[in-house]
């Protein structure tokens, strides 16, 4: 059998082979070529399903929070009027399912009228942390020499605009804190 193979290869890679045609060694048209164009189409969609899922995944817009973004900043009883006094507060934040627990801080300022102010605390020219200054009556960046009024508003630089502030929200003597304001 393999004897009769070899003497005439030419014709039995023909009779063999029903794909190819002998005169012109061109593949027709048959299964092998619709099992390839299957398999790229299959791989193609594979790919655009797992590209197009990565880009909305790495380009797309965050969802947003959810509505957990106010925090409980404690009761305003104890808060003197005119009198900036720094508060620390837990914020809860969603990360995919985990639920995370966020120590923050805020300057709470409660005018003579009532209102009440919260600024971010960080100095807005590089994000130090700043404190209050009875003595100055300002607050002071010791950073890089940053000072503040009491209403938030730059007094000195290299800070160019006045301090960010929370959202405030008063529920009874509660103070709630949502995001950040920037000025």
């Amino acid at each position: 059998m393999f004897s009769t193979l070899k003497m005439n290869d030419s014709l039995c890679d023909c009779e063999m082979n029903e794909m190819t045609d002998c005169e012109s060694g061109e593949i027709s048209p048959g299964r092998r070529q619709f099992l390839v164009g299957t398999m790229y189409s299959l791989v193609s969609a594979i790919a655009g399903a797992l590209g197009i899922t990565s880009a909305l995944y790495l380009f797309g817009a965050p969802k947003h929070e959810h509505a957990s973004q106010w925090a409980d900043a404690g009761d305003i009883p104890h808060l003197r009027p005119a009198v900036p006094k720094k508060i620390n507060f837990t914020r809860i934040r969603m990360d995919g399912w985990r639920n995370i627990s966020e120590k923050d801080s805020a300057w709470l300022l409660r005018a003579n009228d009532g209102t009440l102010t919260a600024f971010a605390p960080q100095c807005t020219h590089l994000g130090c942390a700043y404190h209050w200054d009875e003595k100055h009556d300002a607050f002071l960046c010791p950073c890089h020499g940053s000072i503040f009024s009491r209403t938030g508003q730059v007094t000195r630089g290299p800070a160019t605009r006045p301090l960010d502030r929370y959202t405030v929200r008063r529920e009874g003597d509660r103070v709630w804190l949502g995001p950040i304001l920037k000025s």
